[in-house]
């Protein structure tokens, strides 16, 4: 699914000669290396803070905290996504509301947001999919009826651009309140462990972030608000330094690798491509994930394998059928194009490295079951 092996190959020299300067500098925490790459993030993204940490699930929940939402406050976030978005909200014992999500993009619906505002809620935790941008304008107008804060969830969408009305654009995670991304390795931007950051304009909050990430100090031993353990390491930002320099062609390489996928399957009735935009930088791919009609996705998912091609189901069990997260409140007539997608949707290879010989050899299997 993805090949970090090959594209490290290309950026070897560099990484391992940064890798040898923090070892030998043994700024192992909160290095020069962390700062840089701080720095270089802000300005790629347009963004007044970046607050590093340690995973993209921490980012999320270090959000929440900096927001100073409160137990019981609901918060409305998407149904069809990975279970981190979730869990971190269960986790500050708020309420998560789970809607559904837009049949095109598979990114929370508009309409379903607004169905699902009560006076307890609190914030919005729109999910950019898959690389996709989720319709930000209109819920930055809700949040802004509402008087409600939006955190986007950035884990999959580092370098897309979200395109308004008037035509002029922000970087996905720019335009919330506050933003989470993760630097799993898989991601578009990864690193080689764990990292993840929150990105926001607020002065104030991101101060009040800086000492949430670090045991809630801003002078050491002095503790002035409830804190976590939760840094990037220096190692991990000398990686994520020189791979932001690649960041956009890479994410040109994923998608260009869509567009030939997406002309593969151009005449085949059974299968739903993804949608790309115009100019193609509303949507990175951090997956590429069709829908399949009339056929048993299972199947298909087991004969790719046995082709040695990997692929992959995200997601097949919605948030609010899991055992940990289901809840009387909800109901499944609510869910209707959720529960379609966890039977329909499958992701095939999706990255930097992909070449017209393996594209072509991936597509031709799916059609090839498709068609039998």
């Amino acid at each position: 699914m993805v090949d970090l092996q090959s594209q490290y190959a290309k950026i070897q020299n560099t990484v391992d000669a940064r890798i040898s300067e923090v070892l030998k500098s043994a700024t192992f925490i909160n290095g020069p290396e962390v700062h840089n790459f701080q720095k270089e993030l802000e300005n790629y993204l347009g963004v007044k803070h970046v607050i590093p940490c340690a995973n993209g699930t921490d980012a999320l929940q270090i959000a929440m905290m900096g927001l100073g939402l409160q137990p019981g406050d609901e918060v409305i976030t998407a149904d069809f996504t990975f279970a981190a978005t979730v869990e971190v909200i269960a986790l500050l014992h708020l309420t998560p509301v789970l809607v559904d999500v837009d049949p095109i993009d598979f990114n929370i619906s508009i309409d379903a947001i607004k169905k699902a505002i009560t006076p307890k809620t609190k914030a919005i935790v729109p999910v950019h999919l898959f690389g996709k941008t989720a319709n930000m304008e209109a819920i930055m107008e809700i949040a802004a009826e509402h008087n409600l804060f939006v955190i986007e969830d950035n884990a999959q969408a580092i370098g897309a651009n979200y395109t308004y009305k008037d035509g002029s654009k922000k970087k996905a995670g720019t335009i919330g309140h506050a933003a989470s991304t993760s630097f799993f390795p898989s991601k578009n931007l990864g690193c080689y462990g764990d990292g993840g950051a929150i990105f926001t304009n607020d002065d104030d909050l991101a101060h009040k972030i800086r000492g949430i990430v670090n045991h809630g100090m801003y002078v050491r031993y002095h503790h002035d608000v409830v804190g976590v353990n939760s840094r990037l390491d220096s190692i991990q930002a000398a990686v994520l330094s020189t791979k932001l320099t690649h960041l956009d062609l890479y994410n040109k390489a994923r998608q260009e690798a869509a567009k030939k996928y997406n002309a593969a399957f151009a005449n085949e009735k059974n299968i739903i491509t993804p949608v790309i935009c115009d100019n193609c930088d509303c949507h990175v791919f951090h997956q590429y994930t069709l829908k399949v009609l009339n056929v048993d996705r299972d199947q298909l998912a087991a004969f790719l394998n046995e082709n040695g091609i990997p692929c992959g189901v995200y997601y097949p069990i919605p948030l609010h059928s899991q055992k940990a997260y289901a809840d009387e409140r909800y109901n499944e007539s609510d869910f209707t194009v959720t529960n379609q997608l966890v039977k329909e949707v499958i992701s095939l290879p999706m990255h930097t490295e992909l070449d017209d010989e393996q594209i072509a050899f991936i597509t031709s299997k799916v059609i090839e079951f498709i068609n039998r």
